[in-house]
């Protein structure tokens, strides 16, 4: 199909596209990108000028009107809620003169899991570079000073290397089933005093007085909910954050998403006192938010990477995605992986500035992951136990 078959749309709502159009390109392998999962965000006020992000949702239609592509996109005033961070580039250029907010940022709001971001109509058989031309030629008819693909799956960071786009790479800590039976199968894979010291964080947070229970999409009560939106922001309190998910996003979300939406809760005589939200989609568990009521030794490992780990591995699932940032994850199982991110900059100077920074971080990134890799808690010629 030739790019001049296509005609550029841009959304200020999600609702603006039917769901089944959008979810064709989406696909079903990843919540994040559903449209029930953007919708909920922006029909709860989350995802709102209000918390600085403007929908700008990028549509590419054929000459029959059919959805081709689309990609989820925001006019920004600002760089928070992202975790790929360009805050040093904004301040550099604004120092010099220029004016880099508002930007467009082709993402999914406040949540920093890796996926698919140019989403094309497999029907229609688009190349993923016609996409990233359309989202830079829509930076550029709105005014913007750049356009940012961040968290993005690896061929799509190709794709936009290959068509001119800048490269940038980071660091997660995912955990992969190996086929394990059970939690005993995994630790049965970790060396003796790493199996030794999980058992007994477990042990400790299973002793403290509390019954966790696991509960999906219908199953979660609006009782369960309020609960957990009083542990959010908490939770914000406390890394002084913004809290911009609203108490109405919780139940809508899962009304939307169904039994996709998983809450590990804690509970204390009867009533919720923590809580840790996951995601899942078709073979991972995307952990998301958490947040306690309570203090209780080693309770945060064990809703958000224990239970994940014993969720996973009941329900088949060849991963679990724990988000952003916690090294501390590494000594659970869960090791370091990239993350990508590309970004269209106008300006020549700052494009030629960035360019230099993001080819001596690269190196700096890799060689941290390498060096992340070697505290790996899995048994490395260790009899078995």
């Amino acid at each position: 199909m030739s790019q001049h078959d296509l005609t550029l749309q841009l959304h200020r709502a999600i609702a603006e596209i039917p769901a089944g159009a959008w979810d064709a390109c989406a696909g079903g392998d990843n919540p994040f990108v559903s449209h029930a999962f953007l919708s909920a965000l922006e029909e709860s006020g989350s995802a709102s000028p209000r918390t600085g992000w403007l929908p700008q949702h990028i549509a590419l239609r054929d000459g029959a009107g059919r959805l081709a592509a689309v990609a989820p996109a925001y006019a920004k005033s600002h760089s928070y809620g992202e975790y790929v961070f360009d805050h040093g580039w904004a301040d550099a250029f604004e120092r010099a003169g220029g004016r880099y907010y508002p930007k467009l940022q082709v993402a999914v709001p406040f949540s920093p899991v890796p996926g698919p971001r140019l989403l094309v109509n497999p029907e229609v058989g688009l190349p993923v570079a016609a996409l990233a031309q359309a989202i830079a030629q829509a930076a550029g008819q709105l005014g913007l000073s750049s356009a940012h693909v961040t968290f993005c799956g690896e061929a799509e960071w190709a794709a936009l290397g290959e068509a001119g786009w800048l490269q940038r790479l980071g660091t997660q800590f995912h955990w992969t089933n190996a086929g394990y039976g059970s939690f005993e199968d995994f630790l049965g894979a970790l060396s003796s005093r790493k199996r030794k010291q999980l058992r007994r964080e477990r042990r400790d947070a299973q002793s403290a007085g509390l019954t966790f229970r696991v509960l999906r999409g219908a199953e979660i009560t609006p009782r369960h909910w309020a609960a957990f939106h009083r542990f959010y922001l908490d939770t914000v309190d406390r890394k002084w954050g913004s809290a911009y998910l609203t108490g109405s996003f919780w139940p809508l979300l899962a009304e939307r998403l169904g039994d996709r939406v998983v809450l590990m809760v804690a509970e204390q005589a009867g009533e919720p006192v923590a809580g840790a939200l996951n995601l899942m989609g078709r073979d991972t568990l995307y952990g998301r938010n958490w947040g306690a009521a309570v203090e209780a030794p080693f309770l945060h490992f064990e809703l958000c990477y224990y239970q994940a780990i014993d969720f996973a591995i009941a329900h088949g699932l060849k991963r679990v995605e724990a988000g952003a940032q916690g090294q501390h994850k590494i000594q659970r199982g869960y090791l370091p992986v990239p993350t990508y991110s590309a970004h269209w900059i106008e300006h020549r100077g700052l494009r030629r500035a960035v360019a230099d920074f993001l080819a001596a971080e690269r190196p700096a990134i890799l060689a941290d992951m390498a060096a992340l890799a070697e505290a790996s808690p899995f048994r490395q010629g260790e009899d078995a136990p």
